[in-house]
């Protein structure tokens, strides 16, 4: 079968980032062709020997792209068009259909309760994705929760398939000389208390609650992965509220790396002690089972990952409001847990297990047989 995925951008971030790895697992001949912003994803996709296609769009109204997109659909002889992120799935499935393509999954990576791509929800955004959604086969939905999100919106229950996200869960085990090399690294003293989070440095994620958290916590550390346009707001933050010095945001972490040299997510992992994730929105939550999977006591304001599964199958993550007093007594527990000592990683709870990529891979090649059986028979 020949598939060419579709996505908005291949700068680093989650569904970015989700692709390559999925890419890895799938059965299939496939190609990527990226909007805009062929950045380091794109280069660890071809790395991996998967032809990567820069469009060139100019912006959300360069309509110009259409047909551009139409003929590299056209000329490649796929068989099926999947399409990852807003405008990829609004521009891909017109395109699709302009190069007679009829065979069109979607994936929804990150529509919120009130925001898509972390931008509001307006009634003009809801009405073009509809119009388009019409034209594809499936809708694959990241969790249980954003399948329910997509029916609110007036997608058809029949045509939506919860694909979930996935993880090497073997890649992100505890490893105590990464954890040593990793604080070394980065500055971190062996022995002080870590906290960590992973994510966009946007207002959504709400990143500004852990800091001030963290600087109520004398000697403690927070280690920030991600980058984004709060990056500076939040080392503002932390000098006002006197814990420049404790807090690091590492920037941007493409996992795996595909440059020499760079820090694995698995490693910056090993180098925390406790993770939060204070964003009150998120589709799935794919980094907080990246941190279970890593032995790591998880505090979180939402995670639908989790809530879609039994309490049980996480037994080391907690969730918690988000206002700065209960995180900084949350945290504060932790602390005093890890400073009696001695602190030891958490098994790899069911969880981690349960959202395994191969597995994903496997349900996304079941909608991608029913997709193109329904094309076949609409033929």
């Amino acid at each position: 079968m020949r598939v060419l995925h579709v996505i908005t951008g291949l700068g680093i971030g989650g569904a970015e980032q989700q692709l390559r790895l999925l890419l890895r697992h799938l059965p299939t001949d496939h190609d990527v062709v990226t909007l805009t912003n062929p950045g380091a994803v794109a280069a660890g996709i071809t790395a991996d020997g998967v032809s990567v296609t820069h469009l060139g769009m100019a912006g959300n109204r360069d309509l110009a792209a259409l047909p551009r997109l139409a003929g590299i659909v056209r000329r490649g002889k796929y068989d099926l068009v999947h399409t990852h992120l807003y405008r990829a799935c609004v521009y891909g499935r017109f395109a699709a259909r302009l190069a007679g393509v009829r065979a069109v999954v979607a994936t929804e990576h990150s529509l919120g309760a009130r925001q898509i791509e972390g931008r509001p929800l307006s009634t003009g955004a809801r009405a073009l994705y509809l119009a388009g959604e019409r034209l594809g086969s499936a809708t694959v939905a990241v969790s249980d929760t954003v399948a329910r999100r997509l029916e609110r919106w007036g997608v058809p229950h029949d045509r939506i398939h919860v694909v979930p996200n996935g993880i090497e869960a073997g890649r992100f085990r505890y490893d105590e000389p990464a954890r040593r090399a990793t604080r070394e690294r980065l500055g971190l003293p062996a022995g002080a208390f870590v906290v960590g989070g992973v994510g966009r440095l946007t207002r959504g994620k709400r990143f500004d609650t852990l800091v001030r958290a963290v600087a109520d916590l004398p000697d403690a550390r927070l280690l920030l992965v991600g980058g984004g346009p709060e990056r500076d707001a939040l080392l503002s933050v932390a000098r006002r509220r006197g814990a420049g010095d404790r807090v690091l945001l590492t920037g941007e972490c493409e996992d795996p790396p595909s440059g020499t040299g760079a820090l694995s997510l698995p490693a910056l992992l090993s180098a925390m002690d406790v993770f939060v994730s204070p964003s009150p929105e998120e589709a799935f939550g794919l980094a907080v089972v990246e941190a279970l999977a890593a032995g790591l006591p998880v505090l979180h304001v939402t995670c639908p990952a989790l809530h879609d599964l039994p309490a049980e199958a996480a037994p080391g993550a907690r969730q918690v409001s988000g206002a700065v007093p209960e995180l900084t007594d949350e945290l504060r527990m932790h602390q005093k847990r890890f400073t009696a000592g001695p602190w030891e990683r958490l098994p790899t709870p069911q969880a981690a297990h349960h959202y395994d990529i191969a597995r994903s891979a496997e349900r996304l090649m079941a909608v991608y047989t029913i997709a193109t059986r329904g094309a076949s028979d609409r033929r």
